[in-house]
């Protein structure tokens, strides 16, 4: 398999996300059970993958401590606000606003402090990503839809992954355990920590619609993108990887509007240019001194593409 073909495949399954999320929600399954169901799934994909390689999950209290942490706030807390931001925003808007995640990232780094003083690119970038969001909400357009619950909930996930990254960055990487074995465990928590939001929300009649789409959400949206993120990685290097992040707001919007006849205005794309435009800025001028090597790549888990849905 080509690098382009690979890159397609993963944008592909990783921008669907957000379809399968709005299908499910449209054919009667709750947030709650969404979260729950596609952390189980995943962590059955990833529990395989790691058990056919031969890694081991981590076998120190510590270890799954941290990663409590970690998969609060990189999987249970953010796969509960995308459902429940769904509910009344676009499948295709709220993969554009999940874009905004490294956004958040250089806040929370400028704040703790591990951000040098921002250069006039990069200060620039986070002023028009956040320029971005605000021409997509269009607060001063009363009819817009979108100055909801719903989109603060899709707001509020984007930052939980930020908030994930610079956890997992700092407490997680680097510390003897597989990659891949990582994921599992993560995910595997993760399942633990959704169960309480089973009881959340009505009892509604799923069809074999929403169960099909949850089933695609846990399985290939969810465990298997994070394998084939990670076969990226150490295969093509990280900056393949970060590459495929860009394209999952247009492979969102795209599905969105082809598959369940979203409305694609003019604004929420020009909103989604001007988001990536402002988050590529703020990506650049990040070169290690000379003569260090690059930080460890934080595992597919945690570095959920411009953030995973």
């Amino acid at each position: 398999m080509t690098s382009a073909i690979r890159m397609g495949v993963l944008a592909l399954l990783w921008g669907s996300g957000f379809l399968w999320i709005k299908i499910s929600l449209n054919e009667g399954l709750t947030p709650g059970w969404i979260t729950f169901v596609r952390c189980l799934l995943g962590a059955a994909v990833l529990l395989t993958l790691a058990y056919g390689a031969g890694q081991r999950l981590p076998g120190d209290p510590a270890t799954w401590g941290r990663l409590v942490v970690a998969a609060f706030f990189c999987n249970a807390l953010p796969f509960l606000l995308f459902s429940i931001g769904e509910q009344t925003v676009d499948s295709g808007v709220a993969g554009v606003l999940n874009a905004t995640t490294p956004l958040w990232a250089l806040l929370i780094g400028l704040t703790l402090g591990s951000e040098r003083p921002l250069r006039v690119p990069r200060l620039a970038g986070l002023a028009l990503g956040f320029a971005g969001v605000l021409l997509i909400f269009a607060p001063w357009s009363h009819g817009s839809g979108l100055m909801s619950w719903g989109a603060l909930a899709l707001l509020g996930a984007s930052a939980s992954y930020a908030v994930a990254f610079a956890y997992m960055a700092r407490h997680l990487t680097g510390r003897g355990t597989a990659p891949l074995a990582l994921s599992a465990a993560q995910l595997t928590t993760a399942t633990g920590l959704s169960t309480p939001a089973l009881a959340a929300g009505g009892a509604a009649t799923v069809t074999w619609a929403g169960v099909l789409a949850v089933v695609v959400l846990g399985v290939f949206a969810t465990g298997l993108t994070f394998h084939l993120n990670y076969r990226m990685i150490a295969e093509e290097g990280p900056t393949a990887a970060a590459t495929v992040g860009y394209l999952l707001p247009v492979v969102s919007v795209t599905l969105g509007a082809v598959v369940l006849g979203e409305p694609l205005t003019a604004r929420v794309v020009a909103g989604m240019a001007v988001v990536l435009v402002g988050v590529g800025l703020t990506r650049s001028n990040r070169t290690p001194p000379a003569g260090t090597e690059p930080r460890p790549v934080v595992p597919p888990s945690a570095r959920d593409r411009l953030g995973t849905p």
